[in-house]
């Protein structure tokens, strides 16, 4: 038995899930999610807690008993309480603002890069520590669009410079070796 599969799942006071068949609908404070499950696998709702149960034990059915556990996990965490991801923006000169609900980048471009948030995404901006704070309900959402941000001025190994996620380790290479030394003319 997959061990995240069959821990319970505590559904808190102000959140109400809907079980219909294989789609399973989550409604909150931070808004609704639904998503449709594969069949091998049942969800249900028993004393406020949500189980996650297995049909029988072929391989893709024990495969995705933790998968589908962890996916209502975040649905309940995501319309409860929500989801954050932080990048960081490193390098003389870059720095982020909001305009309106729009993020605007300045890295390095001839131009400031403009991002308009997609539905249920939300920016914070913290300019003194140069920080960016993607929030929303759907941490697959907030995951990719914090990938797009990261995309649009990925760090460089040389110094480091660019957008990376808070606490991300950045693989550093070696500069130039320096003139003179060993190896010259004589």
């Amino acid at each position: 038995m997959s061990r995240i599969g069959r821990l319970p799942i505590a559904v808190p006071a102000n959140v109400q899930v809907d079980i219909d068949g294989l789609t399973v609908k989550v409604k909150g404070p931070k808004g609704v999610m639904e998503r449709t499950f594969v069949p091998g696998v049942a969800v249900n709702l028993e004393q406020g807690q949500l189980l996650v149960t297995r049909v029988n034990d072929e391989p893709r059915n024990r495969a995705l008993h933790g998968t589908t556990r962890a996916l209502l996990n975040n649905m309940v965490t995501g319309v409860n309480t929500g989801f954050t991801k932080v990048l960081e923006i490193d390098g003389v000169g870059y720095r982020a603002s909001m305009d309106g609900k729009t993020l605007v980048l300045n890295v390095g471009y001839s131009h400031p890069v403009r991002i308009e948030p997609e539905e249920g995404i939300s920016f914070e901006v913290d300019e003194k520590i140069r920080q960016i704070k993607v929030n929303g309900s759907d941490i697959e959402q907030i995951g990719q669009v914090a990938a797009d941000i990261r995309k649009i001025r990925p760090p460089e190994p040389y110094k480091g410079k660019g957008i990376h996620y808070l606490g991300e380790k950045i693989r550093r290479k070696a500069g130039k070796a320096g003139k003179g030394g060993k190896g010259g003319k004589k």
